[in-house]
C-alpha cells in the first residue's frame, strides 16, 4: 500500500523536474538578431526582466525538485514539503503569468502604447520563448497536481489518525 503512494509522488516530482529544467534551458538559450537599416537588434531573454524572473524561478524550482526527489518517502518533513511545494507553485504561477503577458505583447504588440510586435523580426527567439513557456506551464500544472495529491494524502492521514 505504501508503494502505491510513493510512485505517483515520485513521478510527479520527476515530471516537474524535467519541465522546469527544460523551461530554464530553453529560455536561457533563446536569442535571435535582425538587421533593420544597417542597425542590428539582438533579442535575448536578458532584455526583459520578466523573462529573467521566469528563468530564475524555473532554476529555483529545478534545484528544489532535485533535492526533494531524493528525500525518503517516510520523512517527517512531509508537512514542510507541502508548504514548500505550495511556495514553488506560487512562484512558478507568478513567473509564467508575467512571461505570458510579455510574450503576448511581443507577439501582438500594443497599439495604444505604441509597442510594435517583434515576433515577425525575430521568430527564432519567439519560438524558443514559446517552448519555454509551454514547459513552464506544464511544470505549474504538475506542481498543482502535486500539491493536491499531498493535501489529499494529508487529509487521509489526519482522518485515519495515523499522523
Amino acid at each position: 500500500m505504501a508503494m502505491a503512494k510513493i510512485i505517483p509522488t515520485f513521478l510527479l516530482r520527476l515530471i516537474a523536474l524535467g519541465a522546469t529544467i527544460s523551461a530554464t534551458a530553453v529560455m536561457v538559450t533563446s536569442h535571435d538578431s535582425t538587421t533593420v537599416l544597417n542597425l542590428t537588434f539582438v533579442a535575448k531573454y536578458t532584455n526583459s526582466p520578466t523573462f529573467k524572473y521566469f528563468a530564475l524561478t524555473n532554476a529555483i524550482a529545478s534545484g528544489y525538485g532535485l533535492t526533494t526527489i531524493f528525500l525518503p518517502s517516510k520523512t517527517s518533513l512531509w508537512r514542510l514539503l507541502l508548504v514548500l511545494d505550495l511556495v514553488i507553485l506560487c512562484l512558478l504561477d507568478s513567473s509564467i503569468s508575467a512571461a505570458l503577458a510579455i510574450g503576448y505583447v511581443g507577439k501582438k504588440g500594443n497599439t495604444q502604447a505604441g509597442w510594435l510586435p517583434i515576433c515577425g523580426q525575430v521568430p527564432k527567439f519567439c519560438d524558443h520563448a514559446n517552448a519555454a513557456l509551454i514547459c513552464g506551464f506544464v511544470a505549474t500544472i504538475v506542481y498543482f497536481l502535486l500539491v493536491l495529491y499531498s493535501l489529499h494524502s494529508a487529509v487521509n492521514l489526519l482522518t485515519t489518525g495515523k499522523a
